[in-house]
């Protein structure tokens, strides 16, 4: 397995500068929102008002290219607004089909939570066949395709909670922290006056080639058995009596392996490190466990059931030389 080729490192990289050029102080943020576009996966931004989870999806969506589209969640929405509907024109006297604003390479789900169950129950088929389904008739998305989804953790009001296989969709869970001092300061000196415009740096078929390069960064077998011993150790934790009702299920092993490839793209590196599962299993892996009643009445969070299952399972010790080995034998298909 060779290394990326330095123009595609060099791609990323300025792809991610445009974006931080927008953003301050939320790198991790950034990082994972192009982890999550360059595997695949959708990805699912929680913090308070007013920590640029919108305008974070928005600047991505205009870097990576293609064609965009923002859905502002409401209480009163139904699937037709999303998915769109059939249309009669008398002058042909017959059904027209009307695409809906989710036919678009990025979706950007504003305020996600506040959505009702049959929207919700639209966007799931959406976000994990790539197709929607309007009276009979079965419209494939454009690829490359992204749903950004944001939700405020504060809201009590007119809010529905995510279904654990809505949750299960998203490949990336990314908490957004409320900036620093210093931070707020840069927003205050960069935004208020001349918001700096990022420039479009990729287009979705050099995204589409981006994505088939994480594809093939290699995975040492003994880290895709790190991934799969913390994903099978929240499942050793739950049980009637035990602070889990449900572990992760196949699909968050499979999502690890994907994003830490996509990680160690980004990072400029051909292989995967165990480090690389390490920090992205918190955002894999802690919106997918379902804490039981105990759990909730003792105020356990699921990132703290992370952190046990992360001190728990050791990490393997394999330097980069041998992460980089090109060996077929032991890469994960």
């Amino acid at each position: 397995m060779t290394t990326p080729e330095p123009p595609e490192a060099k791609l990323l990289e300025e792809a991610l500068f445009e974006v931080k050029r927008v953003i301050v102080g939320q790198d991790r943020m950034v990082e994972r929102m192009f982890t999550a576009v360059l595997a695949r996966g959708h990805c699912l931004l929680e913090g308070v008002p007013g920590v640029a989870k919108t305008l974070a999806a928005k600047t991505l969506a205009h870097v990576v290219g293609g064609h965009f589209t923002r859905l502002q969640f409401t209480p009163d929405l139904i699937p037709s607004d999303i998915t769109g509907t059939r249309i009669y024109r008398p002058s042909q006297e017959a059904f027209d089909i009307e695409p809906g604003p989710v036919i678009a390479n990025v979706v950007l789900a504003d305020e996600i939570n506040r959505a009702p169950a049959k929207v919700q129950s639209a966007l799931l088929e959406v976000m994990g066949e790539h197709q929607v389904s309007i009276g009979g008739t079965t419209l494939p998305v454009p690829e490359p395709f992204l749903v950004l989804a944001t939700q405020n953790p504060i809201e009590s009001e007119g809010v529905y909670h995510l279904p654990e296989a809505q949750r299960d969709r998203f490949l990336l869970k990314v908490e957004v922290p409320a900036p620093g001092e210093s931070e707020e300061l840069a927003i205050l000196y960069r935004m208020s006056v001349d918001p700096p415009r990022p420039r479009r740096i990729l287009t979705p078929d050099r995204l589409v080639t981006l994505q088939r390069t994480a594809d093939e960064v290699f995975v040492h077998h003994a880290i895709a058995e790190y991934a799969v011993r913390l994903v099978c150790a929240t499942r050793e934790l739950a049980g009637p009596d035990r602070r889990l009702a449900h572990g992760a299920g196949p699909r968050a092993t499979l999502g690890l392996v994907a994003a830490a490839r996509a990680l160690a793209l980004l990072r400029g590196r051909g292989y995967v490190l165990p480090d690389d599962i390490g920090d992205l299993t918190h955002e894999v892996i802690g919106h997918r466990l379902v804490l039981s009643f105990d759990a909730l009445a003792d105020g356990v969070t699921p990132g703290e059931i992370v952190d046990e299952v992360l001190a728990a399972v050791e990490q393997p010790r394999i330097s980069p030389r041998q992460a980089a080995a090109d060996d077929a034998g032991k890469a994960v298909a």
